[in-house]
């Protein structure tokens, strides 16, 4: 079936726009309200958003929704999306809702679903309720006598800190590290920086005013620019960037260098491989992830699982097969002892953990291995299917044999914009280059003339 409504992440759009209006919102949380009513109790939904403005029109909009169809809403503020998750299981709510774009700007937003066990919804649940959308549902809605109420809940920010905290020992403490957390002015303004402090570490924030508007603007994981310098001017031993629902994190080191996803996921599972806490044999990432970090883990007899692109896939892959350590380059770590999808502030603590347990410098702790050369391009389109054409896939069946076993080829388009995304790693940079340039001239020519 086509996908009309949800992409790789839920539902994410332009706010205000199609898919992300009002109505559309409204009507979501009437489908997802009534696919989630299990027994006679009174049901209930945890909704939590991120910074931006149309945050409280998503926000209201969906209540709407969730009321109608006789769900009691449990109202959560700004909070981080993990802590949607952990929350909806604390609570014994029937669904938990994120109203967040990730790392998108301010004028994107989305909606991200949660089942009562903390876990993003399936294919088949998010096909479900997408069916469901179009269809006239007022007969199911809820009657007169039987509607919802909306409530704010007081604590939240302090049950994730003390969620956060319960991954690390009792014992351990950041006392003597220096931290400057990069909070994106998201949903983890608050409780981040709070966290780290109470763990004993010297915090420096920074972005950590959001405003509606500068949610993700030039800050944060996908920009780090500005926490590189910070790191330097102040001296600091590691610079923590999240994201603006705080999913996903990424590190700067004492040297302002960054460190992506792949490092992160190698050093924690190095260290809980030594441990013997590491599970499944390996762990889990997707195609997106470097080479490097495969022949890493294969140096360590261990194994690196690949799904596609969204860490709700590598989730799956994870319980399905026994891991308990995944995630993506772009930051997403999953550790399932603590989380049910990807936790920035809990990952962040790991690290600082490992950080105090072996006393050495980010820069040769966070460096497990040399990348091999990756480049990748996007190609934007408006419309069709570029790379189901004769053209492209001629072109792409080349440029495999070019690189043979020494390298990869991943090219898939965006789940959340408009974007093809060419991806291409090898031990020559120099024919990775020229391979990713072609393939983008070639689907840019075909999109040109479609």
């Amino acid at each position: 079936m086509t996908r009309r409504y949800f992409g790789t992440d839920g539902i994410r759009g332009r706010a205000n726009k199609f898919p992300m209006t009002a109505e559309i919102a409204m009507k979501v949380g009437m489908a997802a309200g009534l696919s989630f009513q299990r027994g006679n109790h009174r049901h209930r939904v945890v909704l939590g958003k991120d910074t931006r403005l149309s945050g409280y029109m998503i926000e209201n909009a969906m209540v709407a929704g969730f009321c109608a169809a006789g769900m009691d809403v449990f109202l959560l503020g700004p909070v981080p999306t993990p802590a949607v998750a952990m929350l909806a299981r604390s609570l014994r709510a029937d669904i938990g809702v994120m109203i967040s774009a990730s790392h998108n700007a301010y004028y994107d937003n989305g909606i991200k679903l949660f089942g009562p066990d903390g876990y993003k919804l399936s294919d088949e649940i998010e096909a479900r309720i997408e069916g469901l959308l179009d269809e006239d549902i007022d007969i199911a809605l809820a009657d007169a006598d039987g509607l919802g109420r909306a409530k704010r809940v007081d604590g939240v920010h302090d049950r994730y800190i003390e969620f956060a905290k319960r991954t690390l020992p009792r014992s351990m403490s950041l006392t003597g590290l220096r931290v400057v957390i990069d909070c994106a002015n998201g949903a983890a303004y608050k409780v981040a920086p709070a966290a780290l402090w109470e763990l004993g570490a010297e915090v420096i924030a920074i972005n950590d005013e959001p405003n509606g508007f500068n949610i993700n603007d030039e800050c944060g994981s996908t920009h780090p620019a500005s926490l590189a310098k910070k790191v330097y001017e102040v001296r600091a031993d590691i610079g923590i960037a999240l994201d603006g629902d705080a999913d996903r994190m990424i590190i700067v080191d004492e040297t302002g260098e960054v460190v992506d996803g792949d490092q992160i996921m190698a050093l924690v599972a190095e260290a809980w491989h030594q441990s013997g806490r590491l599970a499944g044999g390996g762990i889990v990432a997707t195609v997106m992830s470097n080479l490097g970090l495969e022949r890493f883990m294969e140096g360590l007899g261990l194994q690196l699982h690949r799904t596609k692109v969204g860490d709700r896939y590598v989730v799956e892959h994870m319980r399905a097969h026994g891991f308990n350590v995944g995630g993506e380059q772009s930051g997403h770590i999953v550790m399932s002892d603590f989380s049910t999808t990807g936790d920035g502030l809990v990952s962040a603590l790991q690290v600082l953990a490992c950080i105090k347990r072996q006393n050495k410098p980010v820069s040769e702790l966070c460096r497990k291995f040399e990348p091999v050369p990756q480049l990748l391009k996007n190609v934007r389109f408006s419309g069709g299917k570029p790379l189901e054409e004769a053209p492209v896939k001629a072109a792409i069946e080349e440029a495999r044999n070019r690189l043979g076993q020494a390298g990869r080829l991943v090219i898939r388009p965006s789940g959340t914009e408009p974007l093809i995304r060419v991806m291409a790693e090898g031990d020559d940079p120099q024919l990775v280059e020229t391979i990713v340039n072609e393939l983008v001239d070639v689907i840019a020519d075909v999109k040109s003339a479609a």
